[in-house]
């Protein structure tokens, strides 16, 4: 494995708001592969893709550069002064600034949920910078069971108290177990240092509270808009599509009308997983690996 580096930088946007991006990479390798850019869910932070980025980084095959983006209001990025601003078009925005910043005019991308859709709105706003893309339990239609679920289990774990790491890891392992079989104690620890921060003496999700509560207040029964005709402004491009083998948000027949309209989509099913599947756990992690040295 080559070595890397690791390093915490600051963009601020147009309307002030400074925004964080971890980037890994390898540290003694010379290597002319394109970047890849990590984007997270709702309310994660760049801190989800930690394991796979140093996996990526030090590839002996193919190293390259790995940037993970805290959207606004989410791990050390600030709060925006406005919550209207937590919206998906402002964040892929942001993640057009964050790019600019390091002068990348083309990466690989992997969306994880929201980053996902994030990656269908840089695909109509900058399709040229996308030369090829990963969809992380998620597509350009979400089902409803999912949509549901996230609703639920944001609404009860940011307004529980934890007192403590290992109170963290257990809630989430009882929020989540039943469709995440595949994970370890170790796995729940990490995804708990991963979600949550330590603030006034107690664990704290890692982001701006009028995040969950704008999601909470949408109204599922009404039809969401689809993302179809973004997702086929990429149909030309390697794309790789991961389902959790549990998941409720990406479905079974989502992804074969992901498949019927991208005919060279790869699929990969992440076994014992359910939203979102955890990209270094080694089933997936291989796969992944092993399609992105094809990039």
């Amino acid at each position: 494995m080559q070595p890397i580096r690791s390093d915490l930088h600051f963009a601020t946007s147009a309307d002030g708001t400074r925004l964080a991006y971890h980037v890994y990479a390898p540290n003694n390798a010379v290597s002319d592969a394109l970047p890849l850019v990590c984007l997270a869910g709702i309310t994660r932070n760049s801190r989800d893709f930690r394991v796979f980025a140093e996996t990526v980084a030090s590839d002996p095959i193919k190293p390259r550069t790995v940037i993970c983006i805290d959207y606004r209001g989410r791990g050390a990025s600030d709060r925006a002064e406005d919550a209207a601003t937590y919206s998906i078009l402002t964040e892929a925005q942001d993640c057009l600034l964050v790019l600019d910043t390091l002068g990348i005019t083309q990466a690989i991308f992997i969306g994880t949920s929201r980053g996902g859709l994030i990656l269908h709105i840089l695909a109509q706003l900058a399709p040229e910078r996308i030369t090829a893309a990963v969809l992380n339990d998620v597509g350009p239609e979400l089902g409803l069971e999912g949509l549901q679920l996230i609703q639920s289990y944001l609404s009860q774990g940011n307004t529980s108290t934890i007192p403590d790491w290992a109170s963290a890891a257990q809630q989430l392992s009882r929020l989540h177990g039943a469709a995440f079989p595949a994970l370890e104690p170790s796995d729940w620890q990490d995804m708990a240092h991963a979600i949550y921060t330590e603030h006034g003496g107690k664990i704290v999700p890692d982001c701006d509270p009028a995040i969950p509560l704008a999601f909470a207040s949408i109204d599922l029964e009404q039809s969401l808009p689809h993302l179809w005709s973004q997702f086929d402004l990429l149909s030309d491009r390697p794309m790789m599509v991961v389902r959790g083998e549990h998941s409720t948000l990406l479905t079974e027949p989502i992804v074969a009308s992901m498949k019927d309209r991208h005919p060279k989509l790869r699929v990969l099913t992440a076994a014992g997983q359910g939203h979102a599947p955890l990209l270094h756990k080694p089933q997936v992690r291989d796969d992944l690996v092993a399609f992105l040295r094809t990039v």
